[in-house]
């Protein structure tokens, strides 16, 4: 796929081309209105700092058929300003401030300009995205607390939790405003682990690079590895076998199974049906095994490489059909469980309406009545057969779990194709680091979670100039907050089970 300038017009056409448009500053807000009309949704926005002046990338993306539409704006670095997009888009207002915490720049008309990525004890005026930014600055001693917007009235009280928790999870704060059990109101506050991983891309070599870009969320190593790779070969015009695309389409579905299985039966956990997570486990632990056997590693690293991939063995036919009745098992024992499919239904509901003004992703979207799936969407790998993504529309607990239950059932549909398809263990292109032309690149791949999206700009020599990378935890955090208005403090676990959501993905 190239990079093709072009018109708004030509843009929004269907072809093999991700197009740009350059608009001038003043044409940012029309442009943009017009892709939400047509259907597309905003992807990523990565600011790029060019010494002189910034540039700020819009990408939009929409499918079937695959289209991938950019816009780019260049605005002054002595007066850092651009026009937001917040009144048309929520994930817009949020793409937006966290560029305002990384590179100063300020969106104008925005509604609530306030800190996103930085908290307050970072000091005013740096930006550690800029190249000028230099080291870290000495944090602030007395730094002013998080403005929480309170909730008052007869009967209501707070219960902060975090962002240290019992366990092994990362921290992240979470703030109930509470009558009795009920949960009136829930704020989460992130960001306490931001690692700077965006710059730590700049300057590598795409080899090394996707080493780095499977540590983002290492139980999406996969799903963040295939998505730099795919966008790095899209930016050296590197043309990849049919097999390679097999064989990786095989591991994102790998990868998908041993979450998926995790989460099922941890979400019986949460209602004290341990059995059922029991039997979980023990099916996780075996699909961990048959990823260590295929790949070399547990959790799938070190199989896929800018240019190719390499595996060890695929499974067998027999295995797989083991693993589908050994998962069939325990999910019908949950599902027949009086106990298990109450506490599931009616909690913490994300209606369709609120599923699309928050724009959330993956398993959350689908739960909720949304389509959304990059295998469908953007694909670059290609089933005999008709594929068709899970979906539920009740948004509760309930069709989250039932919408990872039927993914696990087209994953291992999707294996056997795979795996019944004649060719070799290793596939590979031209070498990412040969010499040829600067350019740019988009990878989008559907995780376990939701869609991946990694953006990439590099030199002649193949060093990555600038990465901009999204987790679908990045759109959907916002949404548990919305679902738990009405849920009780004890489902709390179970409802943020449900999301699953990804500190690290989203903490970058």
């Amino acid at each position: 796929m190239s990079t093709t300038p072009c018109t708004l017009d030509e843009a929004m056409r269907p072809g093999p081309a991700r197009a740009v448009v350059e608009l001038p500053a003043t044409g940012l807000v029309d442009a943009a209105g017009a892709m939400w009309t047509a259907g597309f949704r905003l992807a990523l926005v990565a600011a790029h700092d060019e010494d002189d002046r910034f540039r700020i990338v819009y990408l939009f993306t929409a499918g079937p058929p695959d289209r991938r539409v950019e816009l780019h704006v260049h605005i002054d670095r002595q007066q850092p300003s651009v026009l937001s997009l917040a009144h048309l888009s929520f994930p817009a207002s949020r793409f937006e401030r966290e560029m305002r915490d990384l590179f100063g720049i300020d969106p104008s008309g925005h509604p609530m300009p306030r800190r996103l990525v930085l908290h307050n004890h970072w000091p005013e005026g740096w930006h550690p995205m800029r190249h000028d930014a230099g080291p870290a600055p000495a944090m602030v001693d007395d730094a002013a607390p998080y403005p929480f917007i309170d909730v008052e009235g007869p009967g209501v009280y707070e219960i902060p939790v975090g962002p240290v928790h019992a366990g092994l999870i990362e921290p992240g704060h979470f703030r109930f405003w509470v009558v009795g059990e009920t949960i009136l109101k829930m704020k989460a506050r992130l960001w306490f682990v931001h690692k700077g991983i965006e710059r730590l891309f700049e300057g590598r070599a795409a080899r090394p690079g996707v080493e780095l870009a499977e540590r983002i969320s290492g139980d999406s190593a996969v799903g963040h590895g295939l998505a730099f790779c795919l966008a790095v070969e899209e930016a050296r015009g590197m043309a990849l076998p049919t097999r390679a695309h097999e064989l990786r389409a095989a591991l994102l579905e790998l990868e998908r199974l041993y979450n998926h299985v995790a989460d099922i039966g941890a979400l019986c956990n949460d209602v004290g049906f341990g059995l059922a997570n029991a039997r979980a486990l023990t099916l996780r632990e075996r699909l961990l095994r048959l990823n260590a056997e295929v790949t070399g590693h547990r959790l799938l690293r070190g199989a896929i490489v800018p240019g190719g991939v390499e595996l060890a063995r695929l499974p067998r036919p027999d295995e797989l059909d083991d693993i589908g009745a050994q998962f069939r098992d325990f999910t019908d024992l949950a599902r027949s469980s009086g106990i298990v499919m109450d506490r599931f239904t009616g909690t913490a509901v994300l209606g369709t309406t609120h599923a699309d003004e928050i724009g959330v992703l993956g398993v959350v979207a689908r739960a909720s009545g949304r389509s959304l799936d990059a295998r469908v969407s953007h694909p670059f790998a290609h089933p005999r057969g008709e594929f068709r993504p899970a979906s539920q529309d009740t948004g509760d607990v309930l069709g989250r779990f039932l919408v990872r239950c039927d993914e696990v059932g087209a994953s291992l549909a999707l294996l056997g194709d795979y795996v019944d398809r004649d060719g070799p263990l290793a596939a590979h292109g031209p070498h990412p680091e040969r010499d040829g032309n600067g350019g740019s690149g988009a990878g989008i791949v559907e995780g376990w979670r939701g869609t991946i999206v990694h953006r990439v700009e590099v030199d002649p020599t193949g060093r990555l100039r600038r990465v901009k990378v999204v987790d679908p935890s990045f759109f959907n955090w916002p949404a548990l907050s919305v679902a738990l208005t009405d849920t009780i403090v004890p489902d709390f676990p179970l409802a943020n089970k449900s999301f699953n959501l990804s500190y690290a993905g989203n903490d970058l």
